[in-house]
């Protein structure tokens, strides 16, 4: 039984999230009708991580197994031609066949994320579901000063969802930036794995340092607090991006 490896970015507005439910349209679901929709076979196809509704991905990596083999360029043009078809706004970059050693998911070695922040006075127009909009001035310095004070292993408590499922909060963050080029703040975050809710609490907490609500020094309490209250506003899901995933 072939598996198939899979490079996948999406829109994220239109959908409930990755993870398949039981109302409204997910990626993973999409995904899976368009294999169907082609080779006539049910898969279950799992991802890399699971991104909420309205988050993007550029990188969500992805596999499924089918019983029949095909060509990766054959897959490739045909899942694509499913999806729009569906009118989907998801894409299917890259396509390889892996051994069935391979997991999309308990494979990877490292996740990137990049949270984008529009700081300006005038609303978004071509970035709009695309990006945060701050109209406050922010001061970027400030904000990726404060950000290192969370990378390296840590219980995260402070910035994890009250539903998040992990069984534990530590985890171990490798990089945590902020850079600035005009209007647009960037947040670049990698680690093994996240929580969920973890990047968007930075940012929504890291938002508070460049309006001077915070300092480094309350970013370092509010992690040692271990304590979702201590935690600024989680930032909205329009300005996440999955951007990828790095295997052995």
């Amino acid at each position: 039984m072939p598996r198939y490896r899979c490079t996948v970015e999406y829109d994220g507005t239109a959908y409930v999230g990755w993870q398949r439910q039981a109302t409204g349209r997910s990626v993973q679901g999409a995904l899976e009708e368009a294999v169907k929709g082609f080779s006539g076979e049910d898969v279950s196809i799992r991802g890399a991580g699971r991104t909420d509704s309205g988050v993007h991905a550029l990188g969500q990596v992805t596999h499924f197994d089918l019983e029949r083999t095909w060509s990766e360029f054959t897959l490739l043009n045909a899942v694509n031609a499913h999806l729009r078809l569906a009118r989907d706004g998801i894409a299917v970059t890259e396509v390889s066949e892996v051994g069935d050693d391979f997991d999309a998911r308990f494979s990877a070695v490292k996740r990137h994320y990049l949270y984008r922040i529009i700081n300006r006075r005038a609303h978004l127009a071509v970035d709009y579901k695309r990006a945060w909009w701050v109209p406050r001035p922010l001061d970027h310095a400030l904000m990726h000063e404060a950000a290192q004070r969370l990378v390296g292993r840590h219980d995260f408590t402070t910035f994890r969802s009250v539903q998040c499922q992990a069984k534990s909060p530590v985890r171990t963050l490798d990089r945590l930036d902020v850079t600035r080029d005009g209007d647009v703040i960037e947040i670049r975050a990698s680690a093994q794995s996240f929580l969920h809710n973890q990047i968007r609490s930075f940012a929504g907490t890291l938002k508070l340092v460049g309006e001077g609500k915070m300092s480094d020094e309350d970013v370092q309490a509010a992690l040692e607090a271990r304590d979702r209250r201590a935690c600024g506003t989680v930032a909205p899901p329009e300005g996440l991006f999955f951007m990828q995933v790095d295997y052995p």
